[in-house]
């Protein structure tokens, strides 16, 4: 195997599709512009997540500023921080039925209106934790990188090896962003983003209850709506995660 082959093969692995390779040299752009997204940077992947969610701010519906939607969520997040890892935080609401909520690395922040008919104030402030504790711990920059290289391997037969986040078209910024949204994160990476909520809600002396309240209404959903999917999806509710934050809860009393 010769050295580009032998790179191909690392990438494969590195993004968890070894198995579905079949090395040839049709494929050797295809992997370097993989390897490439599985090593972009963090300031690649603000820039990526910045394209990103303007083509999705394109795409959906957004609530005008002065909308009931905004201002009850202007008034949510009023004692919540202005920024992430560094990032100004930008937040926006979605008119959807669907009930969903994410972040990314740029500071970009979207909760539907689905959401906040289904949750109270308190238990879309912890949603909103949970989604700001993704990114300050580094779970978006490494789904960001994942999702992107997967999105190269898969085009394998069209990638250049070429290809930079300052590149992406917006058609392909909202494929991109679509797809982070969709992918989901580990049961590790879900409880230690609930765990950041609760801190952080705790540090600024804010209702915690929410938290289980909250979670508890998407996991009593599950399967019952599919407004629901997106969020179920990304984020499966457990009773584990539940119980450990009624645990928190109870300890802290």
């Amino acid at each position: 195997m010769n050295a580009r082959l032998m790179v191909l093969t690392a990438t494969c692995a590195a993004v968890g599709l070894l198995a579905g390779c079949e090395f040839n040299e049709s494929m050797l752009g295809a992997g370097s512009s993989a390897l490439k997204a599985a090593t972009l940077t963090k300031a690649d992947v603000v820039q990526m997540s910045g394209q990103s969610c303007q083509a999705l701010d394109g795409q959906n519906r957004v609530a005008a500023s002065n909308s009931p939607y905004a201002t009850r969520l202007a008034k949510i997040i009023a004692p919540l921080p202005k920024e992430v890892d560094g990032q100004p935080i930008s937040y926006k609401v979605y008119l959807t039925k669907d009930v969903n909520a994410w972040a990314m690395d740029n500071g970009c922040v979207r909760v539907y209106s689905g959401l906040m008919d289904l949750m109270n104030d308190d238990e879309v402030r912890g949603v909103i934790g949970h989604e700001l504790g993704h990114v300050a711990l580094g779970h978006s920059t490494a789904s960001m990188r994942t999702t992107y290289a997967s999105s190269a391997v898969r085009q394998a037969a069209a990638a250049s090896g070429n290809a930079a986040a300052a590149t992406l078209s917006n058609s392909a910024a909202g494929e991109l962003g679509e797809a982070f949204i969709n992918a989901q994160f580990s049961q590790s990476q879900e409880t230690a983003a609930d765990n950041y909520s609760f801190d952080l809600l705790t540090r600024l002396k804010l209702e915690r209850k929410g938290l289980v309240t909250g979670f508890q209404k998407m996991a009593d959903l599950s399967g019952k709506s599919s407004t629901v999917e997106s969020l179920l999806s990304s984020h499966p509710p457990s009773e584990k995660r539940v119980q450990n934050l009624q645990n928190r809860l109870n300890q802290a009393k």
